[in-house]
């Protein structure tokens, strides 16, 4: 198995692959399909086998699918009341 075939978005395939990783530990090909379809999960495994990448990857895309897209701008500025600018009627 490889972390293709885990149905993780391109985006943390890619970050996955950057960081070296080609196949996912056993702890994580158990667990990540689990968590993605929104199921609990307890898992015990070895320091160092990927615990952490097993809930967190999937964590992170379903964070990402409900994240909103950034905007350069706030859609309604207020004015600080301590601006110099701000007249008493913008308060």
């Amino acid at each position: 198995m490889r972390f293709d075939d885990l149905k993780l978005m391109p985006l943390l395939l890619q970050n996955v692959q950057a960081a070296g990783y080609e196949t996912p530990t056993p702890i994580q090909q158990a667990t990540i399909p689990l968590v993605l379809a929104g199921k609990d999960v307890l898992g015990c495994a070895q320091t160092g086998t990927g615990k952490t990448a097993a809930f967190a990857l999937p964590i992170i895309q379903q964070l990402a699918k409900k994240a909103h897209p950034l905007r350069a701008e706030p859609r309604h500025p207020r004015p600080h009341p301590h601006d110099p600018r701000t007249r008493p009627a913008d308060l």
